[in-house]
């Protein structure tokens, strides 16, 4: 039992709850890694959702707004840690959800599809969500890797939402024209460098940020969402993210 005044509390049980998925089927040996790589980048920013991140959060939520048919790529990391927010930002989309796996198998996405109808039966029996991708018969085109797999619908998106993402399918995707929204706490990786969109953020603090300007921006005029999506630009925020964390660790007290 991990006290609530340990100073270090919500990192350690991000990471039991990467256990349990772990232990359940939902999550691959090598999330765990993944994780803790990631964890890294956290400190190098402070543990904390930077103004460079926000601006980038606000600009992925106009871009979902004026989509016509976004789509919610997620894996056994994002699913252990963000099941909740992920439905939450369905929701006030389309409700397409799309399990898409590295290490994929069919008993993990079996376990992340039940986890979706253990916690939301009644939004997934109603259409308000719609889990996709298991029978995924459509393939990403220069992507040799079992993420090649898509369903239709994904096939079709014209914007995706990709958490903790590999650079190699963002690259692809891009390639094929889609606008990507990246959540990557590495502004240095190929994710991040090739998304539309990077959000350097960790998963479950930026995506409540998000879900909100999604609901704000709902009521906006369109002319003034493309003016924020046009004046955003990627490789600067990126930039301004790096020079962040570089300032930060000189100007650090020990």
């Amino acid at each position: 039992m991990i006290p609530k005044s340990h100073p270090r509390y919500e990192s350690l049980m991000k990471r039991e709850k990467l256990v349990d998925a772990l232990n359940r089927g939902i999550l691959a040996k090598a999330g765990l890694i993944a994780h803790g790589r990631g964890e890294t980048f956290d400190y190098l920013i402070g543990e904390k959702t930077t103004e460079t991140a926000l601006n980038a959060i606000k600009a992925a939520a106009a871009l979902l707004v004026l989509a016509e048919n976004p789509i919610i790529s997620v894996n056994g990391n994002t699913v252990a840690l963000a099941i909740d927010e992920i439905v939450e930002l369905a929701k006030e989309l389309n409700g397409k959800i799309e399990i898409n796996l590295f290490y994929r198998t069919r008993e993990r996405e079996i376990a992340i599809k039940n986890e979706f109808y253990r916690k939301y039966k009644d939004d997934v029996e109603s259409g308000k969500i719609k889990i996709l991708g298991l029978n995924a018969k459509k393939q990403i085109p220069n992507l040799d890797s079992l993420r090649g797999k898509v369903s239709e619908d994904f096939y079709n998106a014209d914007v995706v939402l990709v958490p903790l993402e590999d650079g190699d399918r963002t690259e692809a995707l891009v390639k094929m024209g889609k606008k990507v929204i990246a959540i990557d706490l590495n502004p240095l990786s190929r994710t991040a460098k090739a998304a539309t969109i990077t959000i350097v953020d960790e998963l479950t603090r930026c995506l409540p940020l998000l879900i909100k300007y999604v609901r704000e921006y709902k009521k906006v005029n369109r002319d003034e969402l493309r003016k924020i999506v046009e004046n955003f630009d990627n490789k600067k925020n990126l930039k301004e993210t790096l020079n962040y964390i570089i300032e930060r660790l000189k100007n650090i007290e020990f």
